[in-house]
């Protein structure tokens, strides 16, 4: 009965076609007999009038803050990367040096949805056509700087219900800044910087380096720590601001050459996403140089000083006269614990700090204790966990009837990871790889084991000559 009663297409169609041209003839006569003031009067009333009785509420978010870039409409351009769906008809693609991956951004005049809790927002890009000019008023020069360098002028909307206006400003917008930190760090890649006289090299090189911990040649138990401290670390920030501490931790990196003290920065870097800075502090020419160097580190970075029992004689603060200190020597080791452990260390934050050393015993005591190198990592010899990584990293093999072997005979030599892998890599055949290694591992421990028992027996104190000396013992190592 009611389907009966309904109106037809036909029908409905009869009776809006002559009201559209109603429409369409009213405008027509607005426009070339009404004034346009009236027009433009009448049109800002029915405007106020409109938005009076809406309830929607738009934020507009310009892209530029004067001459700086609106850090909120850079967050959204990358958050909304994320929320593209079907129903986006344009989107724009790029990739610059700095990222992984391709970036995805909304196109102009796009409308791209969102949620967020009870929210229900919509983002709206608009883009404006900039008409340069050659003349202005005065201090135009000032506002078009930003004209001259762009073809148009950019800004978001973000319209929303008005009863939800706070929770948008606070913690809306708050959830979109942290999304798009977290997706910026996801996605940069990871760069590499020298210091260049008092300055870092502006651009830095791409860390392309394959090394992670999971194909990193490392006994699995420290790697377990460490990977374990460096989680601690990414997560702490609550912690460290509760207890009152900068957020950054010291890592010593000690072993002799071979060990992978390089490889594990890699690895670090790559699993933090951290940039790294490599300091040689050789080429600091002075407390004050080396103040500005540590300061303009970003945050979310890895300071690496390598080999620092060699790289500079620091002094030792205790000592007022040391000849081996000469006048060139003036980056103090004061100068260099106010950055890591003194008030300057507050400058900055989420920073790890790495040292690295082939003799720990020559470092001043001063250098390593927690609060400077909270953790002392000892890059040793090849154990038998971190052969069979190098095992499987290069010949893609977990077992072999010869590991029982090749453990015991690791036990008895010292070699590092990097001989290790030296004598891997002159095969791909894993038979061949595998018996060559067994041959070498037997003449080092044959080597080792005779020169043991020379150092042993040079070691023996002799009798003492008609004068009183001890007779030396002439070792041929």
């Amino acid at each position: 009965m009611a389907l009966q009663n309904m109106p037809s297409a036909r029908s409905v169609l009869s009776v809006i076609a002559p009201l559209a041209a109603s429409a369409v003839l009213l405008r027509s006569i607005s426009s070339d007999f009404v004034p346009d003031e009236l027009n433009t009067y009448v049109s800002s009333k029915l405007y106020k009038i409109f938005k009076y009785f809406s309830s929607e509420f738009t934020i507009v978010i310009e892209e530029f803050r004067g001459l700086s870039r609106n850090q909120v409409f850079e967050a959204a351009d990358i958050y909304l990367s994320t929320k593209v769906t079907s129903s986006t008809t344009r989107v724009k693609l790029g990739m610059t040096e700095k990222e992984k991956n391709v970036a995805i951004t909304v196109d102009k005049n796009e409308e791209v949805f969102d949620s967020f809790e009870d929210l229900q927002v919509k983002w709206k890009l608009i883009s404006t056509e900039v008409k340069s000019s050659s003349h202005g008023g005065p201090g135009s020069h000032l506002r078009d700087l930003n004209a001259t360098l762009r073809s148009e002028v950019r800004s978001y909307e973000l319209s929303f219900h008005k009863k939800h206006r706070a929770k948008v400003v606070t913690a809306y917008l708050a959830h979109v800044l942290e999304t798009s930190k977290a997706i910026k760090e996801e996605t940069k890649a990871i760069k590499i910087r020298t210091a260049e006289y008092d300055n870092w090299d502006s651009e830095g090189t791409n860390l392309d380096h394959p090394m992670t911990f999971k194909n990193l040649a490392l006994d699995s138990k420290l790697k377990n720590e460490i990977i374990e401290d460096l989680e601690r670390f990414k997560n702490g920030k609550e912690f460290y601001r509760r207890t009152g501490r900068a957020w950054k931790r010291g890592y010593l990196l000690y072993g002799p050459p071979g060990t992978g003290k390089s490889s594990l920065v890699a690895a670090m870097a790559n699993y933090l996403n951290f940039d790294i800075y490599d300091l040689d502090l050789t080429e600091v020419t002075n407390n004050s140089d080396l103040r500005r160097l540590l300061l303009s580190l970003s945050s979310r970075s890895i300071l690496v000083i390598e080999d620092i029992d060699c790289s500079i004689k620091l002094q030792n603060r205790n000592s007022k006269d040391d000849p081996e200190v000469t006048k060139e020597d003036k980056v103090t080791l004061s100068g260099l614990l106010n950055f890591i452990d003194g008030l300057w260390s507050c400058c900055g934050e989420e920073r790890i700090i790495i040292f690295t050393t082939n003799h720990v015993e020559k470092l001043d005591p001063a250098l390593l204790r927690p609060g400077r190198m909270d953790m002392h990592i000892l890059m040793s010899y090849c154990t038998f966990s971190a052969f069979k990584q190098l095992a499987f990293n290069y010949l893609g093999i977990l077992q072999h009837p010869c590991f029982t072997q090749i453990e015991d005979l690791l036990q008895r030599a010292d070699l590092t990871p990097a001989e290790i892998a030296g004598e891997l890599m002159k095969s791909t055949d894993p038979e061949v790889s595998i018996h060559g290694l067994l041959s070498f591992l037997e003449h080092k421990v044959a080597e080792q084991s005779t020169t043991k028992t020379e150092a042993e027996a040079c070691s023996v104190q002799k009798p003492l000559n008609g004068l009183g000396q001890q007779i030396e013992c002439q070792s041929i190592l």
